[in-house]
């Protein structure tokens, strides 16, 4: 049985989802193909499986005549549907809601996409994200919906022990765009700083390519205004496996995953720290609470209180023994809760209910 994902850009959490899915399901004699419009940058991640990157008509209605898909889930698109329709595709279609950032953008997309839905779609998927399964229940309650964790495999992404870094290591990760809120990361990493350990070292992990243009402007200022360029490094579109050994590292020398974003779907970045037993402190952004439980698995400050983030902050990094437990109960959750295996038999619970003939 053959699988099309379609995504706009190899990037970020869907790419990285795609990557996973695609390999986990293979076990089960599922074989995910991977679409994506465009590509900004020159790296892409090994998908270890087809993956297509055209924008052309013509070249996807070849991909979906030769692919002979059972089912082809698009990831936030709500034009393909229509679009593939016309292209002759008959198969079954699903529409995967991974995040739209804020709630009333959400909303809108939503609620403007309810023709090509009806028309077109045959379910919705989601990661158990709180805001859009509410949406979903009241702007579509005849349409399926289905809703689960997304898949982690902790066996090839998990802890190395690495020489540790003298400094402790306080890591942002996302784009420069007012959700993913890094205005805020930068007032907490100052405030560590000049309140706790001058030796803080911030380091922000970003794609530029999918950046706002005058965000980065501002970015650069309050920066330069703060006086963080010692005690800051930026890294562009470190490879995946890469960050295996950051968030290693980061662990290992006292520091923690700070994540600030106003709304999440489900960040995969917070898995990745984890399962490499990198301590997390996240805002309430809503798809975070499948993978953090306060004081347990992670810890949570309140949105918009930056002396809050400090204080959850320090005691994150003083408290050895509140913080040896939240590692180790993190990689426990992971494994558990977002575990491959899981993740197949509700995918394959889904294609089952929607009609479609699955054998092993």
């Amino acid at each position: 049985m053959n699988i099309l994902f379609v995504f706009y850009v190899p990037s970020g959490g869907v790419e990285t989802l795609n990557r996973q899915r695609c390999t986990a399901l293979k076990k089960y004699k599922i074989n995910g193909h991977c679409l994506y419009y465009e590509k900004r940058r020159e790296l892409v991640n090994d998908h270890n499986t087809p993956t297509f990157i055209t924008n052309n008509d013509n070249e996807i209605k070849k991909i979906l005549d030769q692919g002979n898909y059972s089912a082809v889930v698009v990831i936030s698109d709500f034009q393909a549907l229509p679009r593939f329709r016309s292209m002759g595709y008959q198969g079954k279609m699903i529409i995967e809601i991974q995040g739209y950032g804020p709630k009333n953008v959400a909303r809108t997309a939503l609620k403007n996409a309810i023709p090509q839905v009806t028309t077109h779609a045959n379910g919705f998927l989601n990661p158990k994200t709180p805001h859009i399964m509410q949406l979903l229940d009241e702007l579509y309650p005849s349409i399926p919906k289905f809703s689960f964790n997304n898949c982690f495999d902790t066996s090839q992404f998990s802890y190395r022990s690495i020489p540790s870094n003298p400094s402790p290591m306080i890591a942002w990760i996302g784009r420069i765009e007012d959700n993913k809120n890094w205005r805020e990361f930068l007032q907490i990493g100052n405030l560590l700083i000049k309140q706790y350990n001058p030796n803080i070292q911030l380091h922000m992990f970003e794609d530029p390519t999918i950046s706002d243009p005058n965000e980065r402007i501002e970015f650069k200022n309050l920066i330069t205004q703060l006086n963080l360029q010692q005690n800051l490094s930026l890294h562009a579109n470190v490879p995946n496996s890469q960050m295996i050994d950051f968030y290693s590292i980061i662990g290992d020398s006292g520091g923690f995953l700070c994540s600030t974003s106003k709304v999440e779907g489900a960040p995969y970045s917070l898995l990745e720290a984890m399962s490499c037993k990198c301590p997390v402190l996240t805002t309430d952004s809503d798809g975070v609470r499948s993978s953090i439980i306060h004081n347990q698995t992670g810890k949570y400050y309140t949105l918009g209180n930056v002396a809050d983030a400090v204080k959850q902050a320090k005691e994150l990094m003083t408290d050895y023994k509140l913080r040896e437990h939240i590692r180790l109960h993190a990689l426990e959750h992971v494994k558990t809760h977002f575990n491959p295996d899981l993740y197949c038999r509700n995918f394959i619970n889904m294609l089952v209910s929607l009609g479609i003939n699955y054998t092993y």
